[in-house]
């Protein structure tokens, strides 16, 4: 393989896709790898959340496919690689796919949570996928889809021997600036009072400055950090957290955490209208479609400790500054009851492991 078309649309992917470029050129040495950011296109600018805000950029989102398609037959790479965002890397993966270039993606979409029509169109669009969770691949025709573990998993293998401090809150806004202005000031709301230190790590510059700019309106003692979010994870009591990949990296750190999310009403609306599962946090999906399969320890949980699931999750209305500090509080004050929560999120990392380097399986399928 000489040039690899590596894509990833937010933050999260770009954690994956930057690991991915890493093993090719270990595997493939010389190697020429481009991306977004080869055409002008940031990670900031890309990440939106919800039909509106696309809505709104929707030439913006249309130059950016017409750019990538031109790239795509100008340069004609070996194989593209595209790594979640689905809206917009599996319609560049088709168009590879149907020009004679391998295509793969990375992250299963959530079929399994609303649009499970989409299936037959996801095959057509790609050569393979490769799936994080070991109940996706039997979703699809056989052969096509494939759990390779989950990368996170090893990274976050030597965290259950770091030492927790008491006190330390860490708030997890999410990453995108949207989420983070409707979620940060309910969370510092929320901690006012609770005797707890607070860290809040941001995943990129633009994200650190809106977050700084909260933050000084809120006047709550808050340290704000530049990256290190799973270290925070690693020795934090307890977290707060958007719900996102932000609350499985909590998960492998056996980190109890509050998960919480508030989107606009109209989105809502539809939500609750498609979605068909019961939860929306990474964490308590797995373990509702794993532990069924689990040794005994998975039905042994104290039920009265958040219905017997790894999180608790506070959404729309229930997402309050009461209700995140009632929670916080008890998790705070009540060591038996972290210990519980902690038991159940080392199972979450049992249920995601797999013999083998995840990162290297997914290059092998590249070629």
């Amino acid at each position: 393989m000489k040039k690899l078309l590596l894509l990833a649309g937010e933050q999260s992917g770009v954690i994956y896709s930057e690991r991915i470029a890493g093993r090719v050129r270990q595997m493939y040495p010389g190697v020429e790898i481009r991306g977004y950011s080869d055409y002008g296109f940031s990670i900031a600018d890309l990440a939106v959340f919800g039909f509106w805000e696309v809505l709104k950029r929707i030439f913006f989102f249309m130059k950016v496919r017409k750019t990538m398609e031109r790239a795509i037959d100008e340069w004609r790479p070996d194989a593209v690689c595209t790594v979640d965002y689905p809206g917009m890397n599996l319609r560049l993966c088709s168009y590879a796919k149907k020009n004679g270039i391998r295509a793969v993606h990375v992250v299963c979409p959530q079929v399994w949570a609303w649009r499970s029509g989409r299936i037959p169109k996801i095959e057509a669009s790609l050569n393979a996928l490769c799936c994080f969770f070991p109940f996706e691949p039997r979703l699809f025709t056989p052969s096509f889809a494939h759990f390779i573990g989950h990368p996170l998993v090893e990274e976050f293998s030597s965290s259950a021997s770091v030492e927790r401090e008491k006190k330390l809150v860490a708030l997890m806004p999410g990453s995108r600036l949207g989420e983070i202005s409707r979620i940060l000031p309910v969370l510092l709301e929320a901690v006012k009072g609770v005797d707890c230190r607070v860290i809040v790590p941001a995943a990129n510059e633009r994200a650190k400055t809106l977050i700084e700019k909260i933050v000084l309106k809120s006047s709550v003692p808050v340290e704000v950090r530049l990256g290190g979010a799973r270290d925070v994870l690693s020795r934090a009591a307890c977290a707060v957290a958007a719900s996102g990949t932000v609350t499985l990296e909590a998960a492998l750190a056996r980190c109890p955490t509050i998960l919480v999310y508030k989107v606009g009403s109209v989105l809502a609306f539809f939500a609750r209208r498609v979605l068909n599962i019961k939860h929306v946090g990474l964490a308590n999906i797995v373990w509702e479609k794993c532990s069924e399969n689990a040794d005994s320890q998975a039905v042994t949980c104290d039920r009265s400790v958040w219905g017997g699931y790894p999180m608790v999750e506070l959404l729309q209305e229930d997402m309050t500054a009461d209700s995140v500090r009632k929670e916080l509080k008890m998790l705070l004050s009540d060591d038996l009851r972290r210990k519980e929560i902690e038991k159940r999120l080392s199972m979450i990392a049992d249920f995601l492991r797999l013999d083998g380097d995840s990162i290297t399986k997914i290059v092998r399928f590249l070629v």
